[in-house]
Protein backbone atom coordinates (compact mmCIF):
# COMPACT_ATOMS: atom_id res chain seq x y z
CA UNK A 1 0.00 0.00 0.00
CA UNK A 2 1.33 3.44 -0.90
CA UNK A 3 2.04 5.19 2.39
CA UNK A 4 1.96 8.64 0.74
CA UNK A 5 -1.65 8.36 -0.42
CA UNK A 6 -3.85 11.09 1.03
CA UNK A 7 -6.81 9.62 2.90
CA UNK A 8 -8.39 12.95 3.81
CA UNK A 9 -7.51 16.65 4.13
CA UNK A 10 -9.19 19.59 5.86
CA UNK A 11 -8.67 23.37 5.74
CA UNK A 12 -7.71 24.67 9.19
CA UNK A 13 -5.28 26.84 11.16
CA UNK A 14 -2.15 25.66 12.96
CA UNK A 15 -0.52 27.44 15.90
CA UNK A 16 3.15 27.98 15.04
CA UNK A 17 4.92 28.18 18.37
CA UNK A 18 8.13 29.71 16.96
CA UNK A 19 6.37 32.85 15.67
CA UNK A 20 3.49 32.73 18.19
CA UNK A 21 0.80 32.99 15.50
CA UNK A 22 -1.89 30.98 13.72
CA UNK A 23 -1.06 29.86 10.17
CA UNK A 24 -3.78 28.87 7.71
CA UNK A 25 -3.29 25.73 5.65
CA UNK A 26 -4.42 22.13 5.19
CA UNK A 27 -4.26 19.25 7.62
CA UNK A 28 -3.71 15.94 5.76
CA UNK A 29 -3.99 12.33 6.86
CA UNK A 30 -2.05 9.49 5.18
CA UNK A 31 -2.10 5.79 6.16
CA UNK A 32 0.90 6.30 8.46
CA UNK A 33 1.30 10.03 9.15
CA UNK A 34 -0.29 13.44 9.81
CA UNK A 35 0.88 16.48 7.86
CA UNK A 36 0.13 20.20 7.78
CA UNK A 37 1.03 22.43 4.82
CA UNK A 38 0.87 26.23 4.95
CA UNK A 39 -1.26 27.90 2.27
CA UNK A 40 0.93 30.93 1.57
CA UNK A 41 4.39 29.39 1.52
CA UNK A 42 3.51 25.76 0.77
CA UNK A 43 5.92 24.76 3.54
CA UNK A 44 5.39 21.46 5.35
CA UNK A 45 5.16 22.59 8.97
CA UNK A 46 3.99 19.32 10.55
CA UNK A 47 4.91 15.77 9.60
CA UNK A 48 4.88 12.98 12.18
CA UNK A 49 4.00 9.27 12.33
CA UNK A 50 0.67 8.08 13.74
CA UNK A 51 2.47 5.66 16.04
CA UNK A 52 4.27 8.59 17.73
CA UNK A 53 0.96 10.17 18.87
CA UNK A 54 0.22 9.90 22.60
CA UNK A 55 -3.16 11.66 22.72
CA UNK A 56 -5.81 13.37 20.57
CA UNK A 57 -8.15 15.74 22.42
CA UNK A 58 -10.80 18.41 21.86
CA UNK A 59 -9.78 21.61 23.63
CA UNK A 60 -10.38 25.37 23.51
CA UNK A 61 -7.74 27.96 22.73
CA UNK A 62 -7.99 31.21 24.72
CA UNK A 63 -11.02 29.59 26.45
CA UNK A 64 -13.17 30.53 23.43
CA UNK A 65 -12.12 28.96 20.15
CA UNK A 66 -12.70 25.24 19.70
CA UNK A 67 -9.50 23.42 18.80
CA UNK A 68 -8.05 19.99 18.31
CA UNK A 69 -4.79 19.09 20.04
CA UNK A 70 -2.44 16.25 19.14
CA UNK A 71 0.25 15.26 21.62
CA UNK A 72 3.20 13.88 19.68
CA UNK A 73 6.00 12.68 21.95
CA UNK A 74 6.57 15.81 24.08
CA UNK A 75 5.19 18.32 21.57
CA UNK A 76 1.59 19.54 21.63
CA UNK A 77 0.16 20.61 18.23
CA UNK A 78 -2.85 22.95 18.11
CA UNK A 79 -5.32 22.98 15.18
CA UNK A 80 -8.33 25.31 14.97
CA UNK A 81 -10.96 26.55 12.47
CA UNK A 82 -11.40 22.97 11.31
CA UNK A 83 -13.83 22.41 8.43
CA UNK A 84 -16.42 20.97 8.07
CA UNK A 85 -16.39 20.54 11.88
CA UNK A 86 -14.05 19.70 14.72
CA UNK A 87 -16.02 16.54 15.59
CA UNK A 88 -15.73 15.20 12.03
CA UNK A 89 -11.94 15.67 11.96
CA UNK A 90 -11.56 14.26 15.49
CA UNK A 91 -13.55 11.09 14.71
CA UNK A 92 -11.51 10.32 11.57
CA UNK A 93 -8.10 11.04 13.12
CA UNK A 94 -8.89 9.05 16.26
CA UNK A 95 -10.15 6.10 14.21
CA UNK A 96 -6.98 5.81 12.11
CA UNK A 97 -4.71 6.44 15.12
CA UNK A 98 -6.46 3.74 17.18
CA UNK A 99 -6.54 1.19 14.33
CA UNK A 100 -2.89 1.88 13.59
CA UNK A 101 -1.93 1.16 17.18
CA UNK A 102 -4.10 -1.98 17.33
CA UNK A 103 -2.89 -3.38 14.02
CA UNK A 104 -0.02 -5.81 14.10
CA UNK A 105 1.89 -3.76 11.55
CA UNK A 106 1.48 -0.53 13.50
CA UNK A 107 4.26 -1.20 16.00
CA UNK A 108 6.82 -2.35 13.45
CA UNK A 109 5.77 -0.35 10.41
CA UNK A 110 8.99 1.61 10.20
CA UNK A 111 11.15 -1.44 10.79
CA UNK A 112 9.28 -3.43 8.14
CA UNK A 113 9.68 -0.59 5.66
CA UNK A 114 13.44 -0.45 6.19
CA UNK A 115 13.89 -4.23 5.88
CA UNK A 116 12.70 -5.06 2.36
CA UNK A 117 14.48 -8.35 1.70
CA UNK A 118 13.47 -10.66 -1.12
CA UNK A 119 12.11 -13.17 1.37
CA UNK A 120 9.87 -10.60 3.01
CA UNK A 121 8.67 -9.30 -0.34
CA UNK A 122 7.77 -12.80 -1.49
CA UNK A 123 6.19 -13.62 1.87
CA UNK A 124 4.06 -10.47 1.67
CA UNK A 125 3.03 -11.38 -1.88
CA UNK A 126 1.99 -14.89 -0.91
CA UNK A 127 0.29 -13.73 2.30
CA UNK A 128 -1.80 -11.26 0.26
CA UNK A 129 -2.76 -14.04 -2.15
CA UNK A 130 -3.67 -16.29 0.78
CA UNK A 131 -5.86 -13.56 2.28
CA UNK A 132 -7.66 -13.05 -1.03
CA UNK A 133 -8.23 -16.79 -1.44
CA UNK A 134 -9.52 -17.07 2.15
CA UNK A 135 -11.98 -14.22 1.51
CA UNK A 136 -13.15 -15.97 -1.67
CA UNK A 137 -13.59 -19.22 0.24
CA UNK A 138 -15.69 -17.42 2.87
CA UNK A 139 -17.97 -15.93 0.21
CA UNK A 140 -18.32 -19.34 -1.47
CA UNK A 141 -19.07 -20.99 1.86
CA UNK A 142 -21.91 -18.62 2.72
CA UNK A 143 -23.15 -18.78 -0.86
CA UNK A 144 -23.30 -22.55 -0.49
CA UNK A 145 -25.33 -22.12 2.71
CA UNK A 146 -27.79 -19.95 0.78
CA UNK A 147 -28.13 -22.71 -1.82
CA UNK A 148 -28.77 -25.22 0.97
CA UNK A 149 -31.50 -22.95 2.39
CA UNK A 150 -33.07 -22.69 -1.05
CA UNK A 151 -33.07 -26.48 -1.39
CA UNK A 152 -34.75 -26.85 2.02
CA UNK A 153 -37.38 -24.32 0.97
CA UNK A 154 -38.02 -26.19 -2.28
CA UNK A 155 -38.30 -29.49 -0.42
CA UNK A 156 -40.88 -27.88 1.87
CA UNK A 157 -42.80 -26.62 -1.17
CA UNK A 158 -42.83 -30.12 -2.62
CA UNK A 159 -44.14 -31.50 0.68
CA UNK A 160 -46.87 -28.85 0.78
CA UNK A 161 -47.80 -29.66 -2.81
CA UNK A 162 -48.23 -33.33 -1.87
CA UNK A 163 -50.61 -32.29 0.92
CA UNK A 164 -52.47 -30.00 -1.52
CA UNK A 165 -52.74 -32.84 -4.04
CA UNK A 166 -54.20 -35.13 -1.39
CA UNK A 167 -56.74 -32.49 -0.29
CA UNK A 168 -57.77 -31.68 -3.84
CA UNK A 169 -58.26 -35.39 -4.52
CA UNK A 170 -60.63 -35.52 -1.55
CA UNK A 171 -62.48 -32.42 -2.74
CA UNK A 172 -62.83 -33.78 -6.28
CA UNK A 173 -64.40 -36.97 -4.91
CA UNK A 174 -68.26 -36.89 -5.16
CA UNK A 175 -68.67 -38.11 -1.58
CA UNK A 176 -66.09 -35.77 0.05
CA UNK A 177 -68.53 -34.19 2.62
CA UNK A 178 -69.01 -37.61 4.25
CA UNK A 179 -65.34 -38.52 4.44
CA UNK A 180 -63.47 -38.13 7.71
CA UNK A 181 -60.07 -38.13 5.99
CA UNK A 182 -60.49 -34.53 4.77
CA UNK A 183 -60.18 -33.07 8.28
CA UNK A 184 -57.25 -35.21 9.36
CA UNK A 185 -54.89 -34.19 6.56
CA UNK A 186 -54.65 -30.48 7.40
CA UNK A 187 -54.21 -31.20 11.12
CA UNK A 188 -51.23 -33.45 10.38
CA UNK A 189 -49.60 -30.90 8.07
CA UNK A 190 -49.81 -27.86 10.38
CA UNK A 191 -47.21 -28.91 12.97
CA UNK A 192 -44.71 -29.54 10.18
CA UNK A 193 -45.33 -26.06 8.78
CA UNK A 194 -44.72 -24.29 12.09
CA UNK A 195 -41.63 -26.39 12.75
CA UNK A 196 -39.97 -25.51 9.45
CA UNK A 197 -40.98 -21.86 9.28
CA UNK A 198 -38.76 -20.85 12.25
CA UNK A 199 -35.62 -21.35 10.21
CA UNK A 200 -34.86 -18.13 8.34
CA UNK A 201 -32.29 -15.39 8.38
CA UNK A 202 -31.07 -15.68 11.96
CA UNK A 203 -28.46 -18.25 11.02
CA UNK A 204 -26.87 -16.09 8.34
CA UNK A 205 -23.11 -15.91 8.89
CA UNK A 206 -20.92 -12.84 8.97
CA UNK A 207 -18.18 -12.67 6.35
CA UNK A 208 -16.33 -9.71 7.87
CA UNK A 209 -17.02 -6.84 10.28
CA UNK A 210 -14.86 -3.70 10.54
CA UNK A 211 -15.06 -0.35 12.40
CA UNK A 212 -15.90 2.56 10.08
CA UNK A 213 -16.53 6.29 10.10
CA UNK A 214 -20.02 6.90 8.65
CA UNK A 215 -20.94 10.01 6.68
CA UNK A 216 -24.60 10.49 5.78
CA UNK A 217 -25.84 13.38 3.62
CA UNK A 218 -23.47 16.12 4.91
CA UNK A 219 -19.73 16.04 5.60
CA UNK A 220 -20.28 17.37 9.11
CA UNK A 221 -22.62 14.47 9.99
CA UNK A 222 -19.78 12.07 10.78
CA UNK A 223 -19.93 9.36 13.43
CA UNK A 224 -18.15 6.09 14.22
CA UNK A 225 -19.87 2.78 13.59
CA UNK A 226 -19.45 -0.67 12.07
CA UNK A 227 -19.77 -2.23 8.61
CA UNK A 228 -20.82 -5.90 8.45
CA UNK A 229 -20.72 -7.96 5.25
CA UNK A 230 -23.08 -10.90 4.76
CA UNK A 231 -23.45 -13.20 1.80
CA UNK A 232 -26.85 -11.57 1.15
CA UNK A 233 -25.82 -7.92 1.55
CA UNK A 234 -24.21 -5.43 3.92
CA UNK A 235 -25.26 -3.71 7.14
CA UNK A 236 -24.27 -0.38 8.68
CA UNK A 237 -24.63 0.00 12.45
CA UNK A 238 -23.58 2.49 15.11
CA UNK A 239 -21.16 1.93 18.02
CA UNK A 240 -23.95 0.39 20.10
CA UNK A 241 -24.64 -2.23 17.38
CA UNK A 242 -27.97 -0.56 16.53
CA UNK A 243 -28.65 -1.04 12.81
CA UNK A 244 -28.64 2.26 10.90
CA UNK A 245 -29.34 0.74 7.49
CA UNK A 246 -29.20 -2.66 5.81
CA UNK A 247 -28.60 -3.05 2.08
CA UNK A 248 -29.70 -6.32 0.54
CA UNK A 249 -27.62 -7.34 -2.49
CA UNK A 250 -30.46 -6.52 -4.87
CA UNK A 251 -30.93 -3.08 -3.26
CA UNK A 252 -27.39 -1.88 -3.92
CA UNK A 253 -27.28 0.12 -7.16
CA UNK A 254 -23.64 1.17 -7.08
CA UNK A 255 -20.56 1.11 -4.85
CA UNK A 256 -17.88 3.72 -5.50
CA UNK A 257 -14.32 3.25 -4.25
CA UNK A 258 -13.00 6.78 -3.74
CA UNK A 259 -9.70 5.72 -2.16
CA UNK A 260 -8.40 2.40 -0.78
CA UNK A 261 -9.86 3.54 2.56
CA UNK A 262 -13.17 5.14 1.55
CA UNK A 263 -16.24 3.87 -0.30
CA UNK A 264 -19.81 5.03 -0.84
CA UNK A 265 -22.86 2.75 -1.13
CA UNK A 266 -26.02 3.99 -2.84
CA UNK A 267 -29.56 2.80 -3.50
CA UNK A 268 -31.52 4.81 -6.08
CA UNK A 269 -35.20 5.71 -5.85
CA UNK A 270 -37.68 7.36 -8.20
CA UNK A 271 -39.50 10.36 -6.78
CA UNK A 272 -37.53 10.53 -3.52
CA UNK A 273 -33.88 11.06 -2.47
CA UNK A 274 -31.38 8.25 -2.89
CA UNK A 275 -30.13 6.39 0.16
CA UNK A 276 -26.36 6.88 0.25
CA UNK A 277 -23.69 6.30 2.90
CA UNK A 278 -20.01 7.14 2.74
CA UNK A 279 -17.75 4.83 4.76
CA UNK A 280 -14.14 5.45 5.77
CA UNK A 281 -12.00 2.86 7.55
CA UNK A 282 -8.37 1.92 8.11
CA UNK A 283 -9.39 -1.70 7.40
CA UNK A 284 -11.27 -0.94 4.19
CA UNK A 285 -8.53 -2.54 1.98
CA UNK A 286 -9.57 -5.89 3.51
CA UNK A 287 -13.22 -5.36 2.56
CA UNK A 288 -12.88 -3.99 -0.98
CA UNK A 289 -11.81 -7.35 -2.54
CA UNK A 290 -14.87 -9.04 -1.00
CA UNK A 291 -17.17 -6.27 -2.27
CA UNK A 292 -15.57 -6.64 -5.69
CA UNK A 293 -16.50 -10.33 -5.71
CA UNK A 294 -20.04 -9.79 -4.44
CA UNK A 295 -20.87 -6.69 -6.52
CA UNK A 296 -18.60 -7.11 -9.54
CA UNK A 297 -21.06 -5.35 -11.88
CA UNK A 298 -21.94 -2.55 -9.46
CA UNK A 299 -18.54 -1.52 -8.07
CA UNK A 300 -16.65 1.41 -9.60
CA UNK A 301 -13.08 2.48 -8.83
CA UNK A 302 -12.56 6.23 -9.04
CA UNK A 303 -9.31 7.89 -10.07
CA UNK A 304 -7.66 7.93 -6.63
CA UNK A 305 -8.38 4.20 -6.17
CA UNK A 306 -7.17 2.97 -9.57
CA UNK A 307 -3.58 2.69 -8.33
CA UNK A 308 -4.75 0.51 -5.45
CA UNK A 309 -6.74 -1.89 -7.63
CA UNK A 310 -3.90 -2.09 -10.13
CA UNK A 311 -1.26 -2.89 -7.53
CA UNK A 312 -3.58 -5.38 -5.84
CA UNK A 313 -4.54 -7.21 -9.00
CA UNK A 314 -1.19 -7.26 -10.77
CA UNK A 315 0.41 -9.92 -8.56
CA UNK A 316 -2.66 -12.14 -8.92
CA UNK A 317 -3.33 -11.97 -12.64
CA UNK A 318 -1.47 -15.23 -13.20
CA UNK A 319 -1.63 -16.82 -9.78
CA UNK A 320 -0.90 -20.23 -11.21
CA UNK A 321 2.22 -19.07 -13.11
CA UNK A 322 4.07 -16.02 -11.86
CA UNK A 323 3.67 -16.39 -8.08
CA UNK A 324 3.97 -20.17 -7.97
CA UNK A 325 6.93 -20.31 -10.36
CA UNK A 326 8.76 -17.53 -8.57
CA UNK A 327 8.07 -19.02 -5.16
CA UNK A 328 9.00 -22.59 -6.04
CA UNK A 329 12.08 -21.41 -7.93
CA UNK A 330 13.31 -19.36 -5.01
CA UNK A 331 12.52 -22.10 -2.53
CA UNK A 332 14.30 -24.68 -4.69
CA UNK A 333 17.38 -22.47 -4.84
CA UNK A 334 17.39 -22.02 -1.07
CA UNK A 335 16.52 -25.50 0.14
CA UNK A 336 18.63 -27.41 -2.42
CA UNK A 337 21.50 -25.12 -3.41
CA UNK A 338 23.63 -28.08 -4.52
CA UNK A 339 21.06 -29.51 -6.94
CA UNK A 340 22.69 -30.55 -10.25
CA UNK A 341 19.87 -29.14 -12.38
CA UNK A 342 21.38 -27.15 -15.23
CA UNK A 343 24.95 -28.37 -14.61
CA UNK A 344 27.92 -26.69 -12.99
CA UNK A 345 27.71 -23.64 -15.21
CA UNK A 346 24.06 -23.06 -14.24
CA UNK A 347 25.04 -23.37 -10.58
CA UNK A 348 27.72 -20.75 -10.96
CA UNK A 349 25.27 -18.39 -12.63
CA UNK A 350 22.76 -18.97 -9.85
CA UNK A 351 25.40 -18.29 -7.22
CA UNK A 352 26.39 -15.06 -8.94
CA UNK A 353 22.75 -13.97 -9.07
CA UNK A 354 22.23 -14.89 -5.40
CA UNK A 355 25.26 -12.87 -4.44
CA UNK A 356 23.87 -9.90 -6.33
CA UNK A 357 20.44 -10.29 -4.82
CA UNK A 358 19.45 -10.60 -1.16
CA UNK A 359 19.44 -14.16 0.11
CA UNK A 360 16.46 -15.91 1.71
CA UNK A 361 17.01 -17.47 5.11
CA UNK A 362 16.04 -21.02 5.98
CA UNK A 363 13.31 -19.76 8.35
CA UNK A 364 11.77 -17.65 5.58
CA UNK A 365 11.95 -20.63 3.22
CA UNK A 366 10.08 -22.80 5.74
CA UNK A 367 7.45 -20.11 6.25
CA UNK A 368 7.00 -19.71 2.49
CA UNK A 369 6.55 -23.47 2.16
CA UNK A 370 3.83 -23.43 4.80
CA UNK A 371 2.02 -20.59 3.00
CA UNK A 372 2.25 -22.47 -0.29
CA UNK A 373 0.75 -25.58 1.34
CA UNK A 374 -2.12 -23.51 2.72
CA UNK A 375 -2.69 -21.92 -0.68
CA UNK A 376 -2.80 -25.33 -2.32
CA UNK A 377 -5.28 -26.63 0.27
CA UNK A 378 -7.49 -23.55 -0.11
CA UNK A 379 -7.44 -23.89 -3.90
CA UNK A 380 -8.48 -27.56 -3.72
CA UNK A 381 -11.26 -26.81 -1.20
CA UNK A 382 -12.52 -23.93 -3.35
CA UNK A 383 -12.61 -26.19 -6.41
CA UNK A 384 -14.55 -28.87 -4.51
CA UNK A 385 -17.02 -26.28 -3.19
CA UNK A 386 -17.57 -24.89 -6.69
CA UNK A 387 -18.32 -28.38 -8.02
CA UNK A 388 -20.77 -28.97 -5.16
CA UNK A 389 -22.51 -25.67 -5.85
CA UNK A 390 -22.78 -26.49 -9.56
CA UNK A 391 -24.58 -29.71 -8.63
CA UNK A 392 -26.78 -27.79 -6.19
CA UNK A 393 -27.71 -25.28 -8.91
CA UNK A 394 -28.72 -28.13 -11.24
CA UNK A 395 -30.87 -29.62 -8.48
CA UNK A 396 -32.43 -26.23 -7.71
CA UNK A 397 -33.26 -25.66 -11.39
CA UNK A 398 -34.90 -29.09 -11.66
CA UNK A 399 -36.86 -28.60 -8.40
CA UNK A 400 -38.07 -25.14 -9.44
CA UNK A 401 -39.31 -26.44 -12.79
CA UNK A 402 -41.06 -29.34 -11.09
CA UNK A 403 -42.63 -27.04 -8.45
CA UNK A 404 -43.81 -24.62 -11.16
CA UNK A 405 -45.54 -27.45 -13.07
CA UNK A 406 -47.17 -28.74 -9.89
CA UNK A 407 -48.44 -25.29 -8.88
CA UNK A 408 -49.92 -24.70 -12.35
CA UNK A 409 -51.58 -28.11 -12.21
CA UNK A 410 -53.06 -27.48 -8.74
CA UNK A 411 -54.28 -24.01 -9.78
CA UNK A 412 -56.18 -25.54 -12.70
CA UNK A 413 -57.77 -28.13 -10.40
CA UNK A 414 -58.77 -25.43 -7.91
CA UNK A 415 -60.39 -23.35 -10.67
CA UNK A 416 -62.49 -26.33 -11.69
CA UNK A 417 -63.76 -26.70 -8.13
CA UNK A 418 -64.74 -23.01 -7.72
Amino acid sequence: MNEDIRIHSWPCSYYLDTSKQWVSGRLSLTPVAIKFTADKTGELLVNFHLSSISEIKKESSNLIFSSLTILEKNTKHWFSSLQPSRNAVFNILEHFWRERLLSSEGAGAEAAASQSTKGKELRGLLSGSQKQLEDTAKVLHYQGEQFDNIMRGLNKIEGDMDVADRLLTELESPWWPFSGKLWKAPLESKPKETATVSDPKNQEGIIIRIPVIITHRTDSNVKPGKLTLFASGLEISDCNSQVIHRFESKDVDDIRVHTPYEISVRQRFIGKPDTSYRLLSAKMPEVIPILEMQFSKKIQFLEDALGFVGSRKSPQVDLGTSIWQAATGLLGGVVQPSSPVGGREGMDNDQVQLQKQEKISQEEAKELKQILKKLKGLALETEAELERQDEALDSITTSVDRATLNIDKQNRRIKKLT
